[in-house]
């Protein structure tokens, strides 16, 4: 989904508090929407804006619900955006 190695789901999973995966008898991560969502949030800082872990630690920190709205509109706007990029090839 995210297009990144599993041991760096893991260690996003250690790093921030936000992640919180149940783990099922054999031990597999159960990720809910929530968790996805927040993947999704760590993902947008750390890579696509090039926040350090740190700086995206702070970042949640200082105002995880400003920073939660944020990557809501960029994720809905890279939807639209896909929307648009598939509808022009069809034209």
């Amino acid at each position: 989904m995210f297009d990144v190695n599993a041991s760096l789901i893991r260690f996003w999973e250690k790093e921030f508090d936000i992640i919180k995966p149940q783990k099922n008898k054999k031990g597999n991560r159960l990720f809910t929407k929530q968790d996805v969502d927040n993947f999704y949030v760590i993902y947008n800082l750390v890579k696509e804006r090039g926040f350090t872990l740190q700086g995206a630690k702070d970042k949640l920190k200082q105002n995880k619900e400003g920073t939660l709205k944020t990557a809501e509109i960029i994720q809905s706007l890279n939807n639209v955006k896909d929307f648009l990029i598939e509808l022009k090839k069809s034209l």
